[in-house]
């Protein structure tokens, strides 16, 4: 049976809670679980992507090509650490949440600031690119790139859909504890695989 808490109950921080069913006590709800099978899928197409990215640089006598644009390592290594501390913020938004839940507004909002300036300085990164000669057709090394880290710009446009979704739903007080943790474990699983990207392309 669902109750309907009041907006009074202390530690709520005024904001309308409906509690989940508390008659199933369950280990993972049903989201968190659907969204880490999920997970589980894109791990291995970033793995795929990753190993056949590896195999083709291992055999080329020259890389990058001689002829092609060097990628932004310094840049993207900033933008790195402002993907990083939007995972921080959504954790502590996580922590938050649970002791009370009108304080986890100011880190997921971070959280959403931060993850929406890493795509932003990505497309700059990709403009930037494009204008110096790198394509998909200009090399192996344009077409790997603009697969690879576009798809994981992918991942990380809709996992902001997610967040922002989740933010509009604790706004109006009807956020329950496992869309939060659902959004999360898409959001963590886009800041964790960044790193790999960043080693294995622009290193």
């Amino acid at each position: 049976m669902s109750n309907t808490y009041s907006p009074n109950v202390p530690g709520s921080g005024n904001v309308r809670l409906v509690a989940e069913d508390r008659g199933e006590q369950k280990i993972v709800s049903n989201g968190v679980l659907g969204m880490t099978l999920f997970i589980l899928t894109e791990i291995m197409l970033f793995s795929g992507m990753i190993s056949a990215f590896s195999i083709v640089r291992a055999s080329a006598l020259v890389w990058p090509p001689p002829d092609q644009p060097r990628l932004p390592v310094e840049e993207t290594a900033f933008n790195t650490a402002a993907l990083f501390a939007s995972g921080l913020c959504l954790y502590l938004a996580q922590r938050r949440f649970d002791v009370d839940r009108a304080s986890a507004r100011t880190p997921l909002v971070a959280a959403i600031a931060l993850g929406t300036f890493f795509v932003l300085f990505q497309g700059w990164e990709w403009a930037s690119m494009l204008a110096q000669g790198l394509t998909l057709t200009s090399s192996t090394l344009g077409s790997f790139f603009y697969l690879i880290v576009g798809t994981h710009a992918l991942h990380a446009i809709a996992a902001l859909v997610m967040l922002v979704r989740v933010w509009r739903r604790h706004a109006t007080g009807w956020l329950q504890p496992s869309q939060l943790a659902t959004a999360a474990v898409f959001w963590y699983f886009v800041v964790g695989a960044w790193p790999l990207v960043y080693w294995r392309v622009y290193l």
